[in-house]
C-alpha cells in the first residue's frame, strides 16, 4: 500500500492486505467492534472501544506479569494420566492428546515461580483453553507442589483462576483436589503467607468451592462469570427470577464475596501494591 495513502491520524490504524489473513478479525461480543488480532493481543485481550475482557490464554498472563524476567515452571513434567479409563464420545485418553496439540499445553494450570517488580511470588495461572480449565488430579498436584514452595521459601502465592470446575472424566480424584488444595492453602495461612486470587472469566463449579474463593485477598476482572452452579440450576432450584448480572463480578463485589475489580493494564502494580502494603515488616 502507497505510503501516501496511510491514515496518519492516532485513532485510525489502516492495515495492508498482505497483513490480514482469515480469523485475524473479532468482534467484540459487548459493544460489537470489530477488532483486529494483533490489535487486541497488544491490548491484553481487551476491547479498545469497551474495554471489554477477552479470555487470556496462561501464556499472556505470565508475559503480563513478568515479561522478559527469569522464571521457573513449577511441576511442568507432571502430566494427566486415564485412571478410570474413561470412554464417552471420545476416550479421555483422545481428549489430552487433542488439547495438547491444540494449545501446545500439558494441562490446565501452570506454577510459576519468580519476582513481579522485584517481589518474590509464586503464580498458578489457568487456562480454559485446555479441557475448559477443568481441575484434574494433576491440576491440584501442581497447585499444590506451588503452595509448598510458596511455603518454603516465604513467598507471596497467587493463583489466577479459570475453570468449569472439576473434569468429570476423573470422578471423584478430580473431587478430592479440593480438598487437597484446601488443606495446603490452611497450612500456607497458618504459617502467615499472604495468598491473593485474582477470578477471571469463566470460575466455576468445584474450583470456586475451593481454593477461589480461600484467598486473603480476592480480586476479579470485569464481568467475569463467577458462581458454582449455573443460572438455569439455581432457578430451578429455587423456584424464583435471578438478579439480572447475579454471577458478575460486579454484582460480587457490590455483594461483599470479592474485594476489588481489577482492569488487566491495572493487575501488575495492583499486585504490587497488596503483596508490598501486607508484607513489608518496616
Amino acid at each position: 500500500m502507497a505510503e501516501w495513502f496511510r491514515r496518519s491520524a492516532e485513532k485510525i490504524i489502516t492495515y495492508d492486505k498482505r497483513e490480514i489473513a482469515e480469523g485475524t478479525w473479532i468482534k467484540c461480543p459487548k459493544c460489537r467492534a470489530v477488532l483486529f488480532h494483533k490489535q487486541l493481543e497488544q491490548n491484553n485481550h481487551v476491547c479498545t472501544s469497551c474495554s471489554h475482557h477477552f479470555r487470556m490464554k496462561s501464556k499472556h498472563y505470565i508475559q503480563l506479569l513478568f515479561g522478559d524476567s527469569h522464571i521457573e515452571e513449577i511441576g511442568g513434567n507432571i502430566k494427566p494420566l486415564d485412571p478410570l479409563e474413561f470412554n464417552a464420545s471420545k476416550s479421555y485418553k483422545e481428549q489430552i492428546k487433542t488439547s495438547e496439540e491444540k494449545t501446545g499445553l500439558t494441562e490446565a494450570v501452570k506454577s510459576i515461580k519468580g519476582e513481579i517488580n522485584e517481589l518474590p511470588v509464586v503464580v498458578c495461572i489457568m487456562d480454559f483453553s485446555y479441557i475448559g480449565g477443568s481441575m484434574g488430579s494433576v491440576v491440584g498436584e501442581r497447585i499444590s507442589r506451588a503452595i509448598n514452595l510458596a511455603r518454603k521459601e516465604k513467598r507471596s502465592l497467587i493463583i489466577i483462576t479459570s475453570s468449569g470446575g472439576a473434569r468429570m472424566q476423573e470422578g471423584a480424584l478430580s473431587l478430592m483436589q479440593m480438598a487437597k488444595t484446601s488443606a495446603k492453602l490452611a497450612q500456607f495461612a497458618n504459617e502467615g503467607g499472604l495468598y491473593i486470587t485474582l477470578l477471571t472469566d469463566p470460575t466455576t463449579g468445584g474450583t470456586t468451592a475451593s481454593f477461589a474463593m480461600l484467598g486473603d485477598i480476592i480480586l476479579a476482572e470485569p464481568n467475569a462469570l463467577i458462581g458454582f452452579a449455573g443460572a438455569r440450576v439455581i432457578k430451578q432450584t429455587i423456584g424464583e427470577d435471578l438478579p439480572e448480572g447475579f454471577q458478575r463480578s460486579e454484582f460480587l463485589l457490590e455483594k461483599g464475596f470479592i474485594d476489588h475489580i481489577v482492569h488487566r493494564k491495572d493487575l501488575k502494580q495492583k499486585l504490587s501494591f497488596f503483596i508490598t502494603f501486607f508484607t513489608d515488616k518496616n
